[in-house]
């Protein structure tokens, strides 16, 4: 058996408000609770288990996605009106970055509301 990430855990103040918050940016839905986590599952079956406190540090969470997923976030973030940045010290307001390293990406970065970064790239022409 290979080595996967099956999963991690997202410290969340409301943790059913932020599943739903990033399922709904990148066009998913939120899984039925297990135990007392709530699940995001990304198609490569790796879920983020959205568990409640109080006190966490932010976290940074980056996830790949097609050109035309990318297109859809950003929309969905833009009408949401959601702050996005095109660089992660969050000083590019409204931007996305093109990747100097990968020809052909495309990315951005946002705040969930319990402020971790979360950031969604394209391959670019190096991944397709």
């Amino acid at each position: 058996m290979t080595v996967e990430l099956n999963h991690t855990i997202v410290p969340a103040r409301d943790p059913q408000a932020s599943a739903r918050f990033l399922a709904d940016i990148l066009g998913l839905s939120v899984g039925p609770p297990l135990a007392h986590f709530t699940p995001v599952t990304l198609a490569n079956q790796v879920s983020l288990d959205y568990d409640r406190t109080d006190t966490f540090e932010p976290h940074h969470y980056a996830f790949l996605v097609s050109d035309q997923e990318f297109d859809a976030a950003l929309a969905r973030i833009q009408h949401g009106g959601i702050t996005h940045y095109g660089d992660p010290a969050c000083q590019e307001i409204g931007q996305i970055y093109h990747s100097r390293h990968t020809p052909g990406r495309r990315g951005t970065y946002f705040r969930d509301p319990n402020g971790h970064l979360m950031e969604i790239l394209t391959p670019g022409t190096a991944g397709s």
